[in-house]
């Protein structure tokens, strides 16, 4: 029997001091208490634990158990007897073993664990965990640290709950587990905080260090792929209490404020590898963006933080942030990017700032990223919200920094739904230029002239594309069919009477070849397309056309004949909003020749 059988060795040992227990021991006693915990028999093992004669025995093999012990807890069910004896068990061990061997095997099963078990695992050697490591003298800090990187290191191959249902489920347990590592630290936390209370030259940074590592980890992982909004019908949500427990440790080891203003990364090691440096600098730059946008955005410490710093500064700071998180192409984090550019911009007063902060990288690459989010994610309520953000932008700039934001974005976008946008702004700003008193020079005279140059003009002169770049064409058109119409001659504040030979020259003729050779072109596809099929006797063959210079999908003759005569359709319009545009030069020009 397997009881019998460890009494055997408990009584064997009993006999023997402790320095002559032998590997042969360890062995017997691993195998008779794993055999008793398979067969049933945990209530018995726990009397030979908590038996006082035994102490010496369990404090050298005790250890021994946790891996058979873990099997078992997870073999039983919630209410089973022997489920609760072998909990004390546990227990009994974390406060009987050798700390520093009970330590190796509670990490040692940590790092075993895999798939759907890991936050069961996890969560249930926490409390043992803790209980050692705060009875350890030596490394603590090492220790702990080492700790909290395995954990982190186990949990993060783990899907992040995303919906309210998720969350609700927490399928794999990883919201309640991320709740209870905070608690695991919370004990290490008080330490550092105690003792920086005591003296304000506080040297033995390694444990901080260890809680600062922690924190930022925690910050990539789970919460910048977490849902962090208020869900409605959940009383507590998980993770925005994980959030507010993490801002709390790094305030309490006062590493908040340097975090979110010194973008201080820690004490980063030196990697010889240049790979692991970048990855390194990867991670610590998407764990400082979470922390900004818990901040300003979820307002997590927003009550620790100094209300001494102007909107513009503030934005400043996070342009780093929003860069990194618009760059990330899954939708929790491209949402976290815009949602903490959105709250940066609302601080601020409309055409409050000033053009010198273009002057700066991240304000340029940040509405070059923002275009692509507006043209490429595949999301469309992202592609909206960043379109909209990218106009907040556009309004909080003075006039000088809009007209050199709209000749940037004009340059890079290479998009003409992006053009079109811009060169609708730039239209709406030399509308304010005209009818305010006050007098705008970058949206008339020679500024605006220079800003026409790269409105008014075809990209490939006749052979551009006028399918592809139909929004382009269309905002360029009503743009000038604005100026002539709004700017007299006489007056020409805008500058467009005296370029008028060059647009004519650059767009207007230019586009009428244009519209020549691609209605003759697609018309000529229109043609060919009722040939064939009257050939064929079938409106159902499926063939294949080149529009905008790409291969369309398979369709029927009838479907392409649509969207050919579409093309025509789009054609028609420019035409007819070029020649409305020519017949009002025409006008104004013969009304001012009377005149004279």
């Amino acid at each position: 029997m397997a009881v019998d059988e460890l009494q055997a060795i408990i009584e064997r040992c009993q006999i023997l001091e402790e320095a002559d227990f032998k590997g042969e021991d360890f062995n017997l006693f691993q195998v008779a208490g794993q055999k008793c915990l398979e067969d049933g028999y945990a209530a018995q093992l726990l009397e030979v634990i908590q038996n006082e004669k035994n102490k010496v025995i369990i404090k050298n093999m005790g250890w021994n158990l946790i891996s058979p012990l873990v099997r078992c807890i997870f073999m039983y069910k919630q209410e089973d007897d022997k489920r609760e004896h072998c909990l004390k068990i546990l227990d009994q061990l974390a406060q009987l073993c050798n700390p520093k061997e009970l330590f190796l095997g509670l990490l040692e099963q940590i790092e075993q664990t895999s798939g759907e078990q890991v936050c069961q695992t996890v969560t249930l050697l926490l409390q043992p965990l803790q209980t050692v490591l705060l009875k350890l003298q030596n490394k603590k800090a090492y220790s702990v640290g080492l700790s909290l990187a395995m954990i982190m290191n186990q949990l993060t191959p783990l899907p992040v709950p995303y919906t309210k249902q998720q969350i609700q489920e927490d399928k794999l347990g990883l919201c309640q587990c991320c709740n209870a590592v905070v608690d695991f630290a919370r004990p290490f936390v008080n330490e550092v905080v105690k003792n920086m209370e005591k003296s304000s030259e506080y040297n033995d940074m390694e444990l901080k260090e260890e809680l600062l590592k922690f924190c930022m980890k925690s910050l990539k992982y789970p919460l910048l792929t977490a849902q962090l909004e208020q869900l409605e019908g959940v009383e507590e949500h998980p993770f925005r209490h994980f959030a507010a427990e993490i801002i709390d440790i790094l305030w309490d080891i006062r590493e908040l404020i340097p975090l979110v203003f010194l973008h201080r990364k820690g004490k980063s090691p030196h990697w010889e590898n240049q790979d692991f440096a970048d990855i390194e600098q990867k991670n610590s730059a998407d764990s400082l963006a979470c922390l900004s946008y818990l901040m300003f955005v979820q307002h997590f410490g927003i009550d620790c933080f100094p209300m001494v710093f102007s909107p513009s500064y503030l934005l400043q700071c996070n342009m780093t942030h929003i860069e990194v998180l618009l760059k990330r192409t899954e939708e929790s984090m491209l949402s976290k990017g815009l949602d903490l550019f959105e709250s940066c911009l609302l601080r601020m007063e409309d055409n409050g700032l000033l053009h010198q902060y273009l002057e700066f990288r991240d304000f340029i690459n940040v509405p070059q990223d923002l275009v692509k989010v507006m043209t490429l994610c595949p999301i469309e309520h992202v592609r909206k919200k960043s379109l909209n953000i990218l106009q907040l932008f556009i309004d909080k700039f003075d006039a000088e920094g809009k007209y050199t934001l709209f000749r940037c974005l004009l340059k890079t976008s290479n998009h003409a739904g992006v053009e079109g946008y811009i060169i609708k702004n730039i239209k709406d700003q030399i509308h304010l230029s005209l009818t305010k008193a006050c007098d705008n020079i970058w949206f008339t005279g020679h500024h605006l002239i220079s800003l026409l140059d790269l409105v008014l003009l075809l990209p490939e002169g006749a052979e551009t594309d006028l399918l592809q770049n139909s929004d382009r064409i269309m905002a360029s058109l009503n743009l000038l069919r604005y100026l002539v119409i709004k700017d007299c001659e006489s007056d020409n504040q805008t500058g467009v009477w005296t370029t008028l030979a060059k647009i004519e020259q650059n767009f207007l003729k230019p586009l009428h070849v244009g519209l020549n050779m691609s209605k003759a072109h697609y018309e000529a596809e229109i043609k060919n397309k009722k040939e064939n099929r009257r050939e064929v006797h079938s409106s159902n063959t499926v063939c294949s056309v080149t529009v905008s210079g790409e291969k369309m999908p398979a369709m029927t003759t009838e479907m392409q004949l649509q969207v050919l005569h579409s093309a025509l359709f789009t054609f028609d319009l420019i035409e007819s909003v070029l020649a409305r545009v020519e017949e009002l030069i025409e006008v104004k020009i013969k009304a001012l020749m009377d005149e004279n």
